[in-house]
């Protein structure tokens, strides 16, 4: 049995940012402070990813960053272009294996700190206020852990019952061309010149990392993901007609799908006040963007600095009460068809200051910002969504 002030199930975004964040060593006597678990090579493990989110000034992970641009492109369907500069504000693009290699150096320096590989099974609370992580390792033997706390972030298996469920899912491609057609100072956030599906919305995002190369993304916000082949197709279109890339190389891919729900995240798993859920299960995606990173940091410095003051360090909800009601109107209003995706977005972006659009989609705008924002949207399409929502069942 190996004996823990702390174990961090998973080591994606959110437990290798919690592990990096949390002190070396929380109190004296453990035999590892901290114990990072992660599945050994294999299917379980995470596939490669790409996160992207915006921030002020130098950041803690900038080592690692693969590009960031303080311009930032919204294309409507009719090719018109709203161009916006950030700065001091710089969208980021950070890779998880250089995000990975970045904190894995970090903790090499930390005695207080362990990384098992095994595969995580049964989380279970103890008698003696101490919580059983159950794992197996790649030979197949059992790995018993002990701590204090656990923080789990693997993806629960069957969402939270809720009001609403979208898919944003997604296939891109990392290309390089023979001639010069992208444009490195800027990131063509959406770019709705793509054929528009009956429920839901789709568009073009395009992360530049040269005049020859990017990342180029097919993106929905549906009721169910596409086929590979599907969006292979979509994405030939998009690149040969739409962006005219001319000859190019497609070096990688990556495709994900990630819920937009209004759902309930239990930060306590079961109930537990020893186990607690972190990233995605602890409800860190922003239901209306998609967008995870930023909230990750946040809830997992709280979590540190609880640990730190010796305070019970549930994780804090990562996103306002006010930013989860206005996500739950936009999602409800989206599925239904009651606004226009492409148009709504666009003209949010066209006609609402950068640095307030922002902070409204970081969820860290203030009540008058919201309200202004709120002007700038269909306003009685979206009051009767939100009139019709205390009413629906969550399932």
């Amino acid at each position: 049995m190996l004996d823990a002030d702390i174990v961090v199930v998973g080591a994606g975004a959110a437990g290798l940012s919690l592990a990096h964040r949390l002190p070396a060593r929380a109190s004296p006597g453990a035999v590892s402070s901290v114990v990072l678990v992660d599945p050994p090579p294999g299917p379980l493990r995470p596939p490669r990813r790409t996160w992207c989110f915006w921030e002020t000034g130098p950041g803690r992970f900038d080592r690692a960053a693969t590009a960031s641009w303080e311009w930032l492109r919204v294309r409507g369907r009719d090719g018109g272009v709203v161009r916006r500069h950030l700065a001091p504000t710089r969208y980021k693009m950070i890779r998880s294996d250089d995000f990975e290699a970045l904190v894995e150096r970090d903790l090499k320096d930390r005695p207080g700190v362990r990384r098992v590989e095994a595969a995580v099974g049964a989380v279970t609370a103890l008698p003696d206020a101490c919580v059983r992580v159950a794992a197996t390792d790649a030979a197949g033997a059992a790995v018993d852990l002990r701590a204090r706390w656990v923080f789990d972030s693997r993806p629960p298996q069957r969402l939270p019952a809720a009001r609403t469920r979208l898919l944003q899912h997604f296939r891109g491609w990392f290309v390089r061309t023979e001639r010069p057609v992208f444009d490195p100072e800027a990131v063509d956030l959406m770019d709705f010149r793509t054929a528009q599906p009956a429920r839901g919305l789709s568009f073009g995002y395009v992360l530049p990392t040269g005049r020859h190369t990017a990342l180029v993304e097919y993106t929905e916000f549906g009721p169910a993901p596409l086929t590979t082949e599907a969006y292979d197709r979509v994405l030939e279109d998009y690149t040969r007609r739409v962006l005219r890339t001319g000859a190019m190389e497609v070096l990688s891919t990556e495709q994900g799908v990630i819920p937009m729900t209004d759902a309930v995240f239990d930060r306590r798993a079961g109930g537990c006040d020893r186990i607690f859920r972190i990233g995605v299960a602890g409800g860190a995606t922003r239901a209306s963007t998609g967008y995870t990173f930023a909230a990750v940091q946040r809830q997992s410095e709280a979590v540190a600095r609880a640990v730190r003051a010796g305070r019970r360090p549930v994780p804090p909800a990562p996103h306002p009460a006010r930013a989860r009601l206005m996500d739950a109107v936009l999602l409800r209003a989206l599925d239904t068809g009651r606004v226009d995706g492409p148009d709504l977005f666009f003209r949010l972006f066209d006609r609402v200051p950068a640095d307030r659009l922002l902070r409204f989609l970081d969820g860290r705008s203030r009540l008058y910002e919201d309200l202004a924002v709120g002007l700038r949207v269909p306003v009685l399409p979206m009051l009767r969504t939100a009139a019709e929502l205390p009413w629906l069942r969550r399932r």
